[in-house]
């Protein structure tokens, strides 16, 4: 199956040429390693780096894989594959594994939104200790600490975008944020509790791959697996499409790409462009410059 992307600023991607001589484009480094560590209990974390690279401090993206908070894994093949092609592009990239609070137990319509909400809560968590290793580990692993870009897929991607967003809701206000950082948020068919918690603090650099008719995470606000509101599940989320309103309102980059006629399946298909996520991350956190742009992506049928 072939994409095509339509709508790209020439403000935002450069020219070929251009795009070549960037360290954070194309391939620089093709022979990557990858170790495997204990951040938390039984909880671990793979970390891809280039066995050439001598420089001391990269920029770190960690990665929280999709599949409902009940399946999934870190090292996937679609996972392992982003990572390697991201570490090549000269960045340490992390994937780690996190509690599977609904293991056996689905997500859906008939879970009650108290116990989406714990899986939300335990899932930050997860992200913020697995992010105080890295960072704690920085020297070692040639990370730079001020520069942490997060990523996420699916449940993944709800987990990121709550993790940076909710910081000051009251009940993820509680979880050990401490000193921890981060530069940036990529997500991938992914959705937030509430966009109104977005402020001046917590608004930063967001690059987000959704489909308009992703029937299990809103694109703009709506129910969780649009269940109705007399079920157990029902709970609201804001897509991204209600969280760049608020992003424009603070004038915040953001990059919002759309398949008009996609679905869910964004959640993976998203993986496949590297080169347009390690091009945002350089324009917007490496030279920090201001990108907000909306683009189509269409797939030929």
């Amino acid at each position: 199956m072939q994409f095509r992307i339509f709508g790209i600023l020439i403000a935002l991607f450069s020219s070929i040429a251009t795009m070549a001589q960037t360290r954070y484009i194309d391939a620089v480094f093709s022979k990557i390693e990858t170790k495997t560590y204990t951040y938390s209990d039984t909880l671990q974390l793979d970390v891809y780096t280039s066995k050439k690279d001598k420089i001391d401090s990269r920029p770190l993206i960690l990665l929280v894989h999709g599949g409902g908070f009940g399946s999934g894994k870190r090292d996937n093949p679609l996972e392992k594959k982003f990572c390697t092609k991201m570490a090549g592009k000269g960045y340490v990239v992390a994937s780690m594994s996190y509690r599977l609070l609904r293991k056996n137990n689905g997500f859906g319509c008939t879970v009650p939104a108290r116990e989406k909400i714990e899986t939300f809560l335990t899932a930050t968590e997860d992200i913020l200790k697995a992010a105080d290793f890295l960072v704690k580990n920085a020297i070692d692993l040639r990370v730079d600490p001020n520069t942490i870009i997060l990523a996420g897929s699916s449940a993944g991607a709800e987990a990121v975008l709550n993790t940076v967003f909710m910081k000051n809701q009251y009940r993820f206000k509680k979880l050990p944020y401490g000193e921890i950082g981060f530069s940036g948020v990529i997500s991938f068919s992914g959705a937030v509790v509430d966009s109104e918690y977005i402020s001046s603090e917590t608004a930063l650099p967001s690059m987000f791959f959704h489909g308009k008719k992703d029937k299990l995470v809103p694109f703009a606000t709506a129910p969780h697996h649009y269940c109705d509101p007399d079920k157990l599940g029902y709970l609201m989320l804001d897509g991204p499409e209600s969280i760049v309103k608020k992003l424009e309102d603070l004038n915040t980059s953001y990059l919002l790409a759309v398949d008009p006629i996609g679905n869910h399946d964004w959640a993976n298909l998203a993986y496949g462009y590297t080169d347009i996520i390690a091009e945002f991350i350089e324009k917007t956190i490496i030279k920090r410059r201001m990108v907000q742009t909306k683009m189509e992506i269409r797939r030929n049928q």
